[in-house]
């Protein structure tokens, strides 16, 4: 996808932002009609398809890509300073890519904490006729009113994207597997569909930023002549 190559996706640009934003919100205001009409059909389907989302919405969080990729940065700084020659340089290169994926992951993720903690919208479990959109701004405590926007989908979208920028040809893939979780948190009743909405976009944004300050410190990527981002070896040959 040439897009990926891009500083940002679908030619959003410092000049062109505010246009991407204003269409952000009408979008999600469009949505908000169908919030609840499809929560409740959403969790209405059948046993089987309920429960396959139910185990797969479990890989939308975000602990089982943050702690092996810390891990794998530990380990490789400290190869990185107790070996020599191509072990060290293979070390370095495991530290950045490591690097990478955990703040590819991490930092969106951390943003998705904060926003939904600041917003406090309520969950679809609090929905009610007299109270349909409810809020409780500042809400750090409540879990029910930290709706907007989805954790799960934050993650999956951020990981297809961390990925895809280190090997494209997993793009389609990754971001097949990203929608389906975002979704499943309709089907599991946690999050409307205005709200994995917000998820994906702020996953997607938030890897492309990660990727961009990586492009700008000169690690695993480097901008080509004609404006391209590209992914430097993954294993240094010497």
């Amino acid at each position: 996808m040439r897009d990926l190559a891009r500083p940002w996706p679908l030619g959003l640009s410092r000049r062109t932002a505010w246009m991407y934003v204003a269409g952000f919100v009408a979008v999600i205001a469009i949505l908000h009609l169908l919030d609840r009409p499809l929560t409740v059909w959403a969790t209405g389907l059948p046993e089987m398809a309920r429960s396959f989302f139910a185990w797969l919405t479990r890989w939308g969080e975000s602990d089982w890509i943050l702690v092996p990729s810390l891990a794998a940065v530990l380990i490789a700084w400290l190869l990185s300073l107790l070996t020599r020659d191509r072990i060290r340089a293979w070390s370095r290169q495991l530290l950045v890519v490591a690097g990478f994926i955990f703040l590819g992951v991490g930092v969106p993720g951390l943003v998705s904490a904060i926003l939904k903690r600041v917003i406090g919208r309520a969950r679809p479990m609090e929905w009610t006729t007299e109270a349909p959109l409810a809020f409780t701004p500042w809400n750090w405590s409540a879990y029910t009113y930290q709706s907007f926007p989805s954790g799960h989908s934050t993650t999956a979208f951020a990981f297809a994207l961390t990925i895809a920028f280190l090997w494209p040809r997993s793009f389609l893939p990754m971001l097949g597997l990203a929608a389906l979780i975002a979704v499943s948190r309709i089907v599991t009743g946690q999050h409307y569909i205005t709200d994995i909405t917000a998820g994906a976009v702020l996953g997607t944004l938030g890897a492309f930023a990660v990727r961009n300050l990586f492009v700008s410190r000169g690690w695993l990527f480097k901008a080509s002549g004609t404006g391209d981002i590209v992914r430097g070896p993954l294993a240094p040959t010497r």
